[in-house]
């Protein structure tokens, strides 16, 4: 019997376990690395140990530093989550040998699946549908799809559309894997353009394998999921119940013990579908399946795990049909209009609404650093219901009303397609996102920019310390309005700047097209057209200010009225996009480049990131070498057009 289990993860995944075992009266233990001490798991458990260090390497990758965290607590048994070392075989064994129960299948189950080369192998000895690689690829065979052997999340894995570019991705991917997996090994498949990912939930027990429903996870951007769902819409019940049977035997295949998933590439309109791995550890998305299940994947994990007879405790669970509907989308940090750059820094406020069934998984709280050295998922809301369409609109509901500050995310991105008119209706595929650009964000508030300038004003008014019963903006010869000018926060729907021009006195504020009904330096109530309507306003440090209100949220940036010189950069300068290591520097000074040349790669969140050369020219600086940290916004190098170097 389990009494005190480790968690050899962090943030979401681990807040979700220890939820389990405070309700089934089990303790917990909590690891955290140097850069999440302050996160919410991390109060959250009954015992906590540090892990010196900040990158995965040093902390959550070393099995050694679980162990002994184990012993040190008095745990004994150890839940992996997902992601680290979830997969790792040696850590299952290595947990076993020291009298721990591992919360997860057996170390010879892990390492059939741990290689995604060996899985298909046998997966197909086994009877299941699997995608052959060529031995030799031709163009006749592009598009194709680069992965790595040894993970999953869309690290180490690239599209290739020319033979050209294949020994280059391929290299980029092995590296992608190297830093994320510790092994670089590497495999070629053909990719389908527009599959459907399809995925089984299984739960293998001593008494057989239990299917729990499959989920649809198609809709995803680099290779990694957004929005997920139980059950996946659109399938005939005799594909249903042939994607379950292919799941059982997958299962039943490696003997599998505990919860895992088996991945699916579905062809919707060739009706037929291909194994592509089994995941042998909790998914990301669980909470779909146990929304509409009914049920506790972690405790039914810990279940299998402590030897108990799982249909004592769960009577039916075979048996049980999906009720409803159920929706995920993940909260990312990052960027959607520029490619999805992830993002770091400190979230200001970040407040979901969970009424009315949502339920909301999250790693992060308002004052919370999200730093560059791990996934950029902040969060996962889930929307139950009774049908696909009413899941989806209580989803993109909460999801608009959130307050999400600090920090640019995908939050606009996912309430645009959970009420796209092609996602309501079921057609949904790996390769929506690429297919509707317009679902990047939600069209922008005009009311916005008025209200945060009224906002700043009622600040100002507030902390004045003399003259109080001057009238914001008063003056004694009105020849001119007052001007706010913002501008907007990168990713935002409306770029460049935005003046509001104003006017203060005795009778309150006045801007065109607008009446302020009410001004206060958190909250404006702006009426147009007799329509009323209210606005949040939070205003944080370097000017920015953040908006809520009926259209959605607005980031903007107070420009100040001088700005120093020496904040200035020089024509060409190639900024960091964000902070990261660098992890190869392909220029020297001196060197000629075309537009569009790699100049060095950086490394944030467990991603690759190249930055270009914007124009042809001359590298006339490096800033950085291999190795080195970076800030956002620092100059990395700078590329000098002809024209600029020689004073034409």
């Amino acid at each position: 019997m389990i009494t005190r289990l480790l968690v050899a993860n962090r943030a979401e995944i681990a807040s979700r376990v220890f939820r389990t075992c405070r309700r089934l009266g089990i303790e917990t233990v909590a690891l955290h690395s140097d850069a999440d001490a302050d996160l919410p798991y991390v109060r959250e458990a009954d015992h906590v140990v540090r892990l010196p260090g900040t990158s995965p390497a040093e902390t959550y990758l070393r099995a050694d530093l679980v162990i002994e965290a184990a012993k040190r607590a008095g745990a004994d048994a150890v839940h992996p989550g997902y992601g680290f070392l979830s997969e790792n075989a040696d850590l299952a064994r290595a947990v076993a040998a020291v009298g721990l129960t591992w919360v997860g299948p057996s170390p010879e189950s892990m390492e059939q699946m741990g290689s995604k080369i060996r899985a298909k192998q046998i997966m197909a000895a086994a009877g299941v549908p699997v995608l052959e690689a060529p031995a030799e690829p031709t163009e006749a065979d592009l598009p194709l799809l680069v992965k790595a052997s040894a993970g999953g999340g869309g690290r180490g894995m690239r599209v290739v559309r020319s033979l050209a570019s294949l020994a280059a991705e391929v290299e980029q991917a092995r590296a992608e894997a190297e830093s994320a997996f510790g092994d670089g090994t590497v495999f070629v498949e053909p990719y389908v353009e527009r599959g459907r990912h399809v995925e089984v939930q299984v739960l293998g027990t001593d008494d057989g394998v239990i299917v729990l429903g499959e989920r649809d996870c198609s809709l995803q951007r680099r290779h990694q999921k957004v929005v997920e769902e139980a059950p996946a819409p659109g399938l005939s019940d005799a594909t249903r119940e042939a994607l379950h049977a292919a799941g059982r035997a997958a299962a039943a295949a490696i003997d599998y013990l505990g919860a895992g998933t088996v991945e699916f590439l579905y062809d919707d309109e060739k009706d037929i579908f291909w194994f592509l791995e089994m995941n042998t550890r909790l998914q990301v998305e669980h909470p779909v399946t146990e929304m509409v299940h009914g049920v506790d994947l972690v405790e039914l994990q810990l279940l299998v795990a402590e030897g108990r007879v799982v249909h004592h405790h769960a009577p039916g669970l075979d048996e049980s049909a999906p009720v409803g509907h159920a929706i995920e989308a993940r909260l990312y940090a990052e960027d959607p209009a520029a490619g999805y750059q992830p993002q770091s820094g400190r979230l200001t406020t970040f407040e979901v609404p969970t009424d009315g069934g949502v339920r909301v998984d999250a790693g992060f709280e308002s004052g919370s650093e999200v730093s560059t050295h791990y996934d950029a998922m902040l969060a996962k809301v889930v929307a139950h219901a009774a049908t696909r369409e009413q899941a989806a609109r209580k989803l993109a509901s909460a999801l608009a009303r959130a307050r999400i500050h600090g920090l640019t995310t995908n939050r606009d991105q996912l309430v645009a397609v959970l009420r796209d008119e092609a996602f309501l209706a079921g057609e949904v595929s790996t390769a929506f996102l690429d297919e509707h650009p317009l679902a990047v964000g939600l069209v922008g508030d005009a009311g916005a920019p008025v209200a945060a300038a009224v906002a700043l004003a009622e600040r100002a008014r507030l902390a004045r310390v003399v003259q109080h019963g001057v009238p914001v903006g008063w003056r004694n010869v009105v020849s001119q309005p007052q001007r706010t000018t913002f501008a907007a926060a990168p990713g935002a729907d409306h770029p460049g700047e935005q003046v509001v021009e104003w006017y203060g006195g005795r009778d309150g504020y006045r801007v065109d097209g607008f009446v302020v009904v009410a001004a206060g330096p958190d909250a404006v109530v702006l009426e147009t057209d007799g329509v009323r309507r209210t606005y949040a306003v939070a205003v944080s440090g370097a000017g920015a200010v953040d908006v809520d209100g009926p259209g959605g949220h607005t980031r903007l940036h107070v420009v100040p009225w001088f700005v120093d010189p020496a904040d200035a950069v020089a024509s060409g300068s190639l900024l960091a996009p964000m902070p990261g290591t660098v992890v190869r520097v392909a220029v020297e000074a001196g060197q000629q480049v075309g537009a569009g040349d790699a100049v060095l790669v950086l490394e944030a969140m467990k991603m690759q990131h190249t930055v270009k050369a914007p124009t042809s020219g001359t590298v006339t600086e490096v800033n950085v070498e291999a190795g080195a940290q970076v800030a956002a916004g620092e100059v990395l190098a700078v590329v000098e057009t002809a024209s600029e170097g020689d004073g034409s």
